[in-house]
């Protein structure tokens, strides 16, 4: 806190410092972590919009705010990592701004700042189109959930407590990206709780926290040398691919228990197509012996959640259009 109080204290007395170049900023943004962190967000709209309680304005208002809190994550791990000594030579995977020197940990700090502002901002519009004036208590609420997914993004990797050095992070994951993403976006719809949604909340979490746990697999040399703590780190490899076996097959069992209680129509068959690249990735991956071929797999994981969620969706609203015929 005492970090961050100066940080703002400094912004505030001199102002922005020299920003990097354009095409660095985008890389240290990672736009290929942006789709999984949506798809939490497409399932619960989806799910609004099966009920008869979507709104358009809300929808855009929610994928904004849930990019730009993935956004700020990715620099403050950036900024976490990097002044932590973390991010060195023997990290495996694409190298990030501040380990690369394009980027000082001062340009980095500001642009944390810069986001958790535009953060903030997008979330409080959305609190108020959603729930306005007439439901205080409930926004209320809300403001709190926003501050602290700022938070959460934030203290991944930043500060003394950060909770990515005391094997949270997966947990964290499972409950930011996974329940709080998708029940929290089917209330700011429909102003109320299905307790149904668990099923695919948990999926979308649990498919996340393995994308973690591969980069933690990935990671996981580098990681005991700098003395940061992961769960795939206390397990080993080994237990930690079980562990990953058990994340993805939970997950699809999910989604499919949810989709069999609800009694969807036989097009909901082709949102399994997801589950085909998924399956696959399990056999590779239990045979990888050199950490480095985790690193594509991470990609194949996120873009396989993403796409489970849009066939999910599409479905949902085909449904509901079927029926208001």
């Amino acid at each position: 806190m005492l970090f961050w109080k100066s940080a703002l204290q400094n912004l505030i007395k001199n102002g922005s410092p020299d920003m990097a170049g354009l095409k660095t900023w985008i890389l240290a943004s990672r736009l290929r972590t942006l789709p999984l962190s949506i798809s939490g967000a497409v399932v619960g709209s989806s799910y609004a919009y099966f009920s008869g309680s979507f709104d358009s304005s809300i929808f855009i208002l929610i994928i904004l705010t849930t990019l730009s809190f993935q956004v700020l994550s990715n620099l403050a791990n950036d900024y976490g990592d990097g002044v932590k000594g973390t991010d060195n030579k023997y990290r495996i995977g694409p190298e990030r701004a501040l380990q690369s020197g394009t980027v000082t940990p001062k340009q980095m700090r500001f642009a944390v700042i810069l986001n958790a502002f535009i953060s903030a901002s997008l979330s409080i519009a959305l609190i108020w189109v959603s729930f306005g004036l007439e439901q205080l208590f409930t926004s209320l609420i809300f403001v709190f959930l926003g501050a602290l997914s700022i938070y959460a993004a934030i203290s991944y990797t930043v500060g003394n407590s950060a909770y990515g050095y005391r094997a949270l992070g997966d947990l964290m994951v499972f409950l930011f990206f996974g329940l709080l993403s998708v029940f929290g976006t089917f209330f700011l719809f429909s102003k109320q709780i299905d307790f149904r949604l668990l099923f695919p909340a948990s999926a979308v979490g649990l498919l996340s926290a393995a994308v973690l746990n591969l980069n933690n697999m990935r990671d996981l040399e580098s990681d005991k040398k700098s003395n940061k703590n992961t769960l795939a780190g206390y397990m080993g490899r080994k237990n930690a691919k079980v562990y990953h076996f058990l994340l993805i097959l939970i997950a699809i069992v999910l989604m499919i228990v949810f989709q069999t209680v609800m009694s969807f129509s036989n097009l909901m068959i082709f949102s399994w197509i997801a589950f085909i690249p998924l399956l696959l990735h399990l056999k590779i991956v239990y045979g990888i012996i050199n950490p480095e071929r985790f690193d594509p797999h991470l990609k194949l994981v996120a873009l396989s959640t993403f796409a489970m969620s849009l066939l999910f969706a599409s479905v949902l609203v085909i449904e509901q259009l079927h029926h208001s015929l």
